[in-house]
């Protein structure tokens, strides 16, 4: 009866349902008088898919002019599929390494027309324009003579081990030694870039032969997170900030500076002047996450080590601006520039103990990807400071990248309504 007011009083309280404390807050130690070492092996199974509508702006003959209006294109669906290992090890009191690596099964993605678009009205398939923003000779009026951007219905297939993480955690505060305090824990992960790269340029719609999942980008995750026992219920809250640093051998855009037809607008421009590899190189974006919930316990036999746990979660993300490989990389074979958005939704989850070294956990989360671009590349640097950007043919002030076809507002493609659902198996062993 205790422990159903509990719950209930959290719930009275309106506390923002959260997914496991357990997992938010929970962390190996050593060298404890009544616990000399603690190691947790985690195994898990995800799933996430993408979906999104994908559209692009064109200009309005019925409004002011200059104006723009969207104009539906395709249907984008993404799926990751991969192993999670995971292993944490008490390296000292409250102080934990942690080591991740995942095997990804498939990375896939496939684009459709929407019923709005066809083969024959689509602006993918009728493109009478080149990336220097020439126009194709006979091509208005003759779609037989069009270069389309890409085929549609298309797939890609990518697969492989992903990158290495390496994490350690301190805890400063721990309620299971001070029940006076909350679990304080403040951490640091570090993804290194040891997957194959992954060139866009390289075709990948044969399910046979996998493309590579490496981006060559060092990213490193600082975090906080705290978790408060509160009877039956356990409110906690973490905050994270993700800096990626490119490491040598990136991708960039200029590498395939010579392919036929040209992908790039300006590839006479690469490595001249400012157009070096950092400038024209994959840029991921920053990241900034929180989440805060609870973690409800409506079943607990301490004596018998058997345990249920339901977890509730809400979450948002911000994701930077920057180029990298998108919705639409692997069908327009490169790396593409893209706006920053946000990601707000949940998750829940429940979690079952039925012996003290081994619980299992599974969980769905739900997120909404705010509308943003997917090809806004900019179009070059003032070099002469004359206040313009030369756009000519030939001008040494282009970028290199930057693609007439698709990255000139009133020509630019967006994702909107999209959403993210992923589904988690996961089962942990302590020793």
């Amino acid at each position: 009866m205790h422990r159903l007011r509990a719950v209930l009083a959290a719930l009275s309280l309106g506390v923002p349902f959260v997914a496991s404390a357990a997992d938010i807050t929970r962390i190996a130690s050593a060298l404890e008088d009544d616990d000399p070492f603690d190691l947790f092996i985690d195994v898990g199974f995800e799933r996430t898919q993408t979906r999104a509508k994908i559209v692009r702006e064109q200009l309005s003959t019925n409004a002011e002019p200059g104006m723009t209006g969207d104009v539906a294109e395709l249907w984008y669906k993404g799926v990751d599929a991969r192993l999670n290992l995971r292993m944490a090890i008490g390296l000292y009191r409250d102080l934990e390494l942690s080591f991740k690596l995942p095997l990804v099964f498939q990375q896939n993605e496939e684009w459709n027309f929407t019923s709005q678009s066809s083969r024959s009205t689509s602006t993918i398939t009728n493109n009478c324009i080149n990336a220097d923003g020439s126009l194709i000779p006979n091509c208005l009026g003759n779609p037989e003579n069009s270069a389309p951007l890409f085929g549609v219905p298309q797939e890609s297939f990518r697969g492989g081990l992903g990158n290495l993480h390496f994490g350690l955690a301190y805890a400063f505060f721990n309620q299971e030694k001070d029940d006076t305090k909350p679990t304080w824990i403040v951490g640091i992960d570090y993804e290194a870039p040891t997957a194959k790269m992954r060139d866009p340029s390289v075709d990948t719609t044969d399910s046979d032969e996998r493309g590579n999942i490496g981006d060559r980008v060092h990213k490193y995750q600082i975090y906080t997170s705290f978790s408060r026992r509160m009877g039956a219920a356990e409110p906690y809250f973490k905050a994270s900030y993700t800096i990626p640093v490119r490491g040598p051998g990136i991708y960039s855009n200029c590498d395939q500076r010579d392919a036929t037809p040209p992908n790039l607008g300006a590839p006479g421009n690469c490595g001249q002047g400012p157009w070096n590899r950092k400038e024209t190189g994959i840029k991921a974006p920053e990241m900034v996450g929180m989440l805060a919930g609870v973690e409800l316990v409506p079943f607990n036999r301490p004596e018998k080590h058997q345990k249920f746990t339901l977890d509730l979660r809400a979450i948002g993300n911000y994701v930077g601006s920057g180029r990298y490989n998108n919705e639409l990389s692997a069908a327009l074979r490169k790396l593409l520039t893209s706006d920053e958005y946000f990601q707000i939704g949940g998750m829940m989850g429940v979690t079952a103990s039925a012996a003290e070294s081994f619980q299992i956990r599974a969980s769905g989360t739900f997120l909404y990807n705010t509308d943003h671009v997917l090809t806004n590349e900019e179009l070059g640097k003032d070099l002469d400071g004359d206040g313009e950007i030369n756009d000519a043919l030939g001008s040494p002030e282009l970028n290199p990248t930057f693609d007439w076809r698709y990255d000139l507002v009133s020509r630019r493609f967006r994702a909107i309504g999209s959403t993210t659902f992923r589904f988690d198996l996961s089962a942990t062993f302590s020793f």
